[in-house]
């Protein structure tokens, strides 16, 4: 059973994290910026002439590895999944550089036995040398198999402001981005090596027909979508994006995303596989610079 005070407490230390223009474009390229090399607004983030960095890129900044399996959390860390990720950017994020990151756990929820527990883990990521606070990252993650912990520890605390539900009405715009087969190959090599994205019997063993995306890799995916259609590959507009991750996707498909407008500097997301009639990613709100 997960042990609230252990993880509530949880010490991650100062992770440096120093990162090149190569990790930069190796980032953008494992979310399938470059698809098209003819592309202006494309090539900016995967070729070293004026190069930019996609801002979703502060997901793997600073991150502190897989701790949950650290027997100290007490978690069930097999049956814990990805819940939410949200990114907060206070300005554009260097092409290179070193930062500081520095993890808490802000929340533990206990859902009830049985339903599972929620966690909420923030990652401030500081520049160096000045410690200027560039962005924070905040994931959401669903601990199915940890409900009922407080009956133990007697504590648990407020559940995350849930992400507010795509409008009803057709969405304004709809963009379809490809897969590369081998997408979950290269996106691993920007530091999530977990192998259930790339072994093909630790996929079947899990459930899946193959080795699943990353869904952070969708995450920045929908980050291109909306740099593509609603900022004109300007990376400066885009201030704040989070989503909710709702069903697995695999290397090889088509994913379409969904995007309405409210107003001059707020949209609202949601992303489905319609090969296999699935939505991904929803409830996506991200805020842009007017």
């Amino acid at each position: 059973m997960i042990d609230y005070q252990a993880v509530k407490n949880w010490n991650f230390g100062d992770i440096v994290h120093t990162y090149t223009q190569r990790d930069t474009m190796l980032y953008a390229l494992g979310i399938g910026m470059g698809n098209n090399p003819l592309d202006a607004g494309e090539l900016r983030y995967v070729y070293e002439k004026n190069l930019a960095a996609v801002p979703t890129m502060v997901a793997v900044l600073g991150t502190p590895g897989f701790w949950w399996r650290d027997p100290k959390t007490g978690a069930d860390w097999v049956k814990l999944v990805h819940g939410e990720q949200r990114i907060r950017l206070c300005k554009p994020l260097p092409t290179e550089g070193t930062v500081v990151a520095k993890n808490q756990v802000l929340s533990l929820t206990d859902k009830g036995e049985g339903k599972g527990a929620i966690a909420v883990i923030r990652r401030q990521i500081f520049n160096v040398p000045d410690r200027e606070l560039l962005a924070e990252s905040t994931q959401v993650t669903f601990l199915r198999g940890d409900g009922g912990f407080s009956g133990q520890s007697g504590v648990s605390d407020p559940g995350p402001e849930a992400l507010p539900s795509v409008p009803e009405r057709n969405p304004d715009i709809e963009v379809d981005l490809p897969i590369l087969e081998q997408a979950a190959l290269i996106y691993r090599l920007s530091g999530d090596y977990n192998v259930l994205h790339a072994d093909p019997e630790v996929a079947k063993a899990a459930g899946f027909h193959r080795p699943i995306l990353h869904g952070l890799c969708t995450f920045g995916m929908a980050a291109h979508a909306v740099l593509r259609e609603c900022c004109g590959y300007d990376a400066a507009r885009l201030r704040s994006f989070s989503v909710r991750f709702t069903t697995p996707v695999y290397p090889g498909e088509t994913v379409r995303f969904h995007i309405w407008k409210e107003g001059n500097s707020i949209l609202r997301l949601r992303a489905r596989v319609e090969a296999r009639d699935v939505v991904v990613l929803n409830n996506g709100l991200i805020e842009l610079a007017a």
